[in-house]
């Protein structure tokens, strides 16, 4: 993938990292369990707090840390001048795709940040793993997740990288149509977890698909290739729901699934990324057990 040449202007970047991580310390998720805990919660999620136990107040202000050389370091900083590609092209094609449905997208932030930082959804930190906050339009990331992606879940490659972007902005996207509110009314009157999980599938997949749709978009001037696309499967392989209670807990059990299984988050990325057409990725008028 040639993340270099992707088009596009502002990629709305706050960088925040060097900050020393949370006040007071912020989420404490150590051990076994807190292990188990980030391998579900790491990848893709809305609010982490709703994983982690947080609350609903409101958190209190952040302020924003720049690198220590400022901009002049940016500019040779491979990983800040990564996300800033990914994300400013992902504005320019859901730009374009919203102009052409004659609705307006608001470009969304990423926030870059160190160990810990606050969110308009609570606080966060580098085990909770990338997320979208809807509350205050931000994408969440500590880029050291792309170094764990190699090592703990055998994802890795600069398009799986942007995948992982891409789906968060996905819900984005989501929240931009008011779907991500229609989900939560459906949630809350849900009669049973399982029926809650469900709707929470159906969000993720779609999102999964919406980053599929990016990819179809930007494939050929980033020059993604076969063996790139190969990278996203096998990361949507590694993060299914399924794989993930397997490796933790050596069975899986379908109705607490929250993402989707390893094979339906690939059908979904692929059916975005074959047709290209954000039309495609409706998947709340499936049959649960079809989708």
């Amino acid at each position: 993938m040639d993340w270099k040449n992707l088009p596009g202007s502002g990629g709305n970047i706050e960088d925040r990292r060097g900050g020393g991580g949370l006040p007071g310390g912020g989420i404490a998720v150590g051990g076994v369990g807190g292990l188990i805990i980030a391998l579900i919660a790491m990848f893709f999620g809305i609010d982490p707090s709703v994983v982690l136990g947080g609350g609903s107040e409101s958190p209190p202000a952040q302020t924003q840390t720049q690198t220590p050389s400022g901009a002049s370091s940016q500019a040779s900083d491979e990983n800040y001048q990564f996300v800033n590609n990914v994300m400013r092209n992902t504005n320019l094609v859901w730009g374009s795709i919203f102009q052409k449905a004659g609705r307006t997208y608001t470009n969304p932030s990423l926030v870059l940040y160190t160990r810990g930082t606050q969110s308009g959804c609570g606080a966060a930190n580098s085990a909770v793993g990338p997320f979208y906050c809807p509350n205050d339009n931000k994408v969440y990331l500590d880029t050291s997740f792309f170094s764990q992606m190699d090592r703990q879940l055998g994802g890795g490659g600069d398009f799986a990288y942007a995948y992982v972007i891409a789906h968060e902005v996905g819900h984005h996207v989501q929240n931009e149509l008011g779907i991500a509110d229609q989900v939560e009314r459906k949630q809350r009157a849900a009669r049973t977890e399982a029926e809650a999980n469900s709707y929470s599938v159906r969000l993720e997949l779609q999102a999964d698909c919406f980053a599929g749709v990016w990819g179809n978009a930007s494939q050929t001037d980033a020059k993604i290739t076969q063996a790139d696309v190969q990278e996203a499967v096998r990361t949507a392989e590694a993060i299914g729901d399924d794989n993930l209670q397997r490796q933790a807990r050596g069975g899986v059990v379908p109705d607490s699934f929250t993402h989707g299984s390893s094979q339906q988050r690939v059908n979904w990325f692929m059916t975005g990324f074959r047709s290209g057409d954000p039309n495609q990725c409706d998947t709340f008028s499936k049959a649960y057990n079809q989708l």
